[in-house]
C-alpha cells in the first residue's frame, strides 16, 4: 500500500518538523552573533529550586564557620599530602603533575548569580583568571557596579586574577559565585535582585533544548508480496523410459 504524501497526517508532520528546523536556525543564529560579539560561546541557564539553598551572593553572606571542612576532610587531606611527600619523589611528582596537565585542554566555568541564573563559559586551563573578570566585565548589566568572585568551600574570594585556571585549581572546571562589592548593605540589597546579565546574553536562556535539524517525516510504502510460484521437480536429465516387462508390442 502506497501512502498519498498529501494526507493530513503527512502534512501535519511536515509542518512540525519546519518548525523545529526554523528554532533550531534561529537558536544557532543567536549564539553565533553572542560568539562573534564576546569572542566566547556562551550559554546561559536557570538553576534548579535546590540551588536556592546554596548562599546567596551578598554582603550579609554565611560566616565562613558554615564553609568550614569536617574533621575527616582533614585528615583526608592531610594524609594524601604525606603520601605525596614521603612516597614519591620530587621528579616524579613533577613528571606526573605535567601529565594530568597536558590531559586537560578546557574547563568549564559556571558563574552562579543571586537570582538562580548561571552563566557558562569554557576558557583554556593556562589563560588567566583576569580573562574570567573581563569577559564579566562586558557581558553584566551594570558594569560600572564593584563586583567580586568567591568559591566554596570554604569560602575564599578570589583576588589572584594572574593565576591561570589550572593553577587555581579550577579544572576541569568549577562553579564560582558572583557578588556586588557594596560597602553599605543597603547598597547591595539593592542590586541583590538582578537583572546581572544584558538581555542580549539572557536571551540564550533555554535555547540549549531546542531539537537539532530533523528531516520532515515520511511514511514508506509498503512493500508489495509477490504470491510464490509453484515449485516444479526438476526432471532427470539424460534418463531414457523404461519399457515394463509384462507390455507385449
Amino acid at each position: 500500500m502506497i501512502v498519498d504524501c498529501s494526507s493530513p497526517l503527512h502534512l501535519k508532520r511536515r509542518r512540525l518538523s519546519t518548525v523545529d528546523i526554523m528554532e533550531a536556525e534561529a537558536a544557532k543564529a543567536k549564539f553565533a552573533a553572542v560568539k562573534e560579539k564576546f569572542g566566547r560561546d556562551l550559554h546561559v541557564f536557570e538553576t534548579s529550586v535546590v540551588s536556592s539553598s546554596l548562599p546567596r551572593a551578598s554582603n550579609d553572606e554565611n560566616t565562613d564557620d558554615f564553609y568550614e571542612f569536617t574533621p575527616e576532610d582533614y585528615y583526608r587531606l592531610l594524609r594524601t599530602k604525606k603520601e605525596d611527600k614521603y612516597l614519591k619523589t620530587k621528579k616524579i611528582r613533577e613528571a606526573e603533575e605535567a601529565a594530568r596537565r597536558s590531559r586537560i585542554t578546557k574547563t568549564a566555568i559556571r558563574i552562579h548569580f543571586p537570582d538562580n541564573h548561571t552563566l557558562e563559559v569554557v576558557f583554556n586551563p593556562s589563560e588567566k583568571i583576569q580573562s574570567l573578570f573581563d569577559l564579566l566585565s562586558r557581558v553584566l548589566a551594570q558594569p560600572e557596579v564593584p563586583f567580586y568572585l568567591y568559591t566554596t568551600p570554604p569560602k575564599k574570594q578570589i583576588k589572584d586574577l594572574s593565576q591561570d585556571f589550572y593553577s587555581a585549581g579550577l579544572i576541569p572546571g568549577a562553579i564560582v559565585y558572583f557578588s556586588y562589592d557594596m560597602p553599605k548593605r543597603e547598597d547591595s540589597e539593592a542590586f541583590s535582585s538582578g537583572p546581572f546579565l544584558q538581555e542580549e546574553v539572557m536571551a540564550l536562556k533555554g535555547l540549549d533544548a531546542v531539537p537539532e535539524q530533523v528531516e520532515p517525516i515520511q511514511t514508506p510504502p509498503e512493500p508489495v508480496t509477490a504470491a510464490a510460484a509453484p515449485v516444479q521437480e526438476p526432471k532427470a536429465a539424460g534418463k531414457k523410459p523404461v519399457k515394463p516387462k509384462w507390455l507385449k508390442m
